[in-house]
C-alpha cells in the first residue's frame, strides 16, 4: 500500500509542476490569470491524501484512486468548497456502503466487501461534477464564491450544478445502502407502487427517501461550512443567506434518488436468481422482475447526476 502511495506521489507531483509552469507561460504570453501556486499545490496534494485514505480503507481500487486524482484536482482547483463536497460524498458514501455488509450480501449478488470503487464508478459518480468545475474555472476563475442567482447567475449556477451532482450521488448511495437495512418494510416499485424484493432497482421506501434527503443535506452542510470559513464576512453579508444551501443540497439528494429510481425501474434490468438474490443480468434460472437491458448501474448513476446537476439550479431559484 505504501508503494502505491509513493507511486501516486512521485508521478503526480512532476506532472502537476509541469502543468503549472505551462499555465504560467501561456497566461503570461497570451493573457489571462495565473493560478496561484498554493491553490495548485493543494489541488494536487489533497486528492492524493484522499486517495491514500481510500486505498487503505479499501473504499477505492488503484484504478479508481488514479482516476480520482483527476476528479479531485479539477474540483479543488475550482473551489475548496467543491473539494469539501467531494470529500463528504466519498467518506460518507464509503461508510454507508460498509454498513451492515453481511446483511446486504444475503440479497445482493454483486455485493463487494468494503464497496471498493473502480475507475468506471469514479467517473460515473464524479465525472459530471468535474465537468461543471472545469466550466466554472473557465468562466469564473479559481476561488470560492457565495451563491447569488440574481447578480452572479452563471457562477452560482455552476456551483449549484457541482453541488447537485455530488448530492445526487450521496443521496442515492444513502438510499440504497442505508434505506435497505434500516427498515423492514418491503420496497415499492416507483413506477407502479407494486411490492418488489429488497434490492430491486427502482424500489423505494419511505426510509430510503428520507435517507436520500439526509445524504444530500450533509453535502450541502459541507458546502455551507466551507463558504463560512473561506469567504470574507463582507461578501457573505452582501449575499443572500447561504444557509439555504443546506436545503438545496437535501433537495438534490432527494431529486437524484428519485431520478435514479425512475431510470432503474424502467431502463435497468432487475431479476432474481435461483438463490433468491437480485441480479442485473439475465441468465438461466433468473426470473425477471422489472426493467430492461438498456442501461446498467453505472450509466444510471451518470445520467442521474447529470440531470440533477442541470435541474437543481432551477429548483434552487425557489429556495435561495
Amino acid at each position: 500500500m505504501r508503494q502505491k502511495f509513493l507511486f501516486l506521489l512521485l508521478v503526480t507531483l512532476p506532472i502537476s509542476f509541469i502543468l503549472w509552469i505551462s499555465n504560467f507561460f501561456l497566461s503570461s504570453t497570451f493573457g489571462g490569470g495565473v493560478v496561484e501556486p498554493a491553490r495548485w499545490l493543494c489541488a494536487t496534494l489533497l486528492p492524493i491524501l484522499v486517495a491514500w485514505w481510500g486505498l487503505r480503507r479499501r473504499s477505492v481500487s488503484f484504478s479508481g484512486a488514479v482516476c480520482g486524482l483527476f476528479v479531485g484536482f479539477l474540483l479543488t482547483l475550482g473551489s475548496y468548497a467543491f473539494f469539501v463536497n467531494l470529500l463528504v460524498f466519498f467518506v460518507m458514501s464509503s461508510k454507508a456502503t460498509k454498513f451492515k455488509g453481511s446483511y446486504k450480501r444475503k440479497f445482493e449478488k454483486d455485493f463487494k466487501e468494503g464497496g471498493e470503487r473502480n475507475w468506471v464508478q469514479v467517473v460515473c459518480n464524479g465525472g459530471v461534477a468535474s465537468l461543471m468545475s472545469w466550466l466554472y474555472i473557465m468562466d469564473c476563475g479559481c476561488g470560492e464564491q457565495p451563491i447569488n442567482l440574481l447578480y452572479n447567475y452563471r457562477c452560482s449556477w455552476l456551483s449549484l450544478a457541482v453541488l447537485g451532482a455530488l448530492s445526487c450521488c450521496n443521496g442515492d448511495t444513502w438510499a440504497s445502502e442505508l434505506g435497505t437495512v434500516l427498515t423492514s418494510s418491503q420496497p415499492l416499485l416507483i413506477t407502479s407502487l407494486r411490492p418488489v424484493p429488497r434490492g430491486t432497482n427502482g424500489g423505494v421506501t419511505v426510509i430510503g427517501l428520507v435517507m436520500s434527503f439526509l445524504g444530500g443535506m450533509v453535502v450541502g452542510v459541507g458546502h455551507y461550512l466551507a463558504l463560512l470559513l473561506l469567504v470574507s464576512n463582507s461578501v457573505m453579508l452582501s449575499s443572500p443567506p447561504q444557509w439555504r444551501i443546506i436545503i438545496v443540497g437535501a433537495l438534490g439528494g432527494l431529486l437524484g434518488s428519485l431520478i435514479d429510481s425512475l431510470l432503474g425501474a424502467t431502463l435497468q434490468f432487475s431479476g432474481m436468481d435461483a438463490d433468491g438474490k437480485i441480479v442485473e443480468r439475465d441468465g438461466d434460472g433468473v426470473v425477471w422482475i422489472n426493467g430492461s437491458h438498456l442501461l446498467d448501474n453505472h450509466a444510471v448513476n451518470l445520467i442521474s447526476s447529470l440531470l440533477t446537476a442541470i435541474l437543481l439550479p432551477q429548483l434552487a431559484l425557489l429556495v435561495m
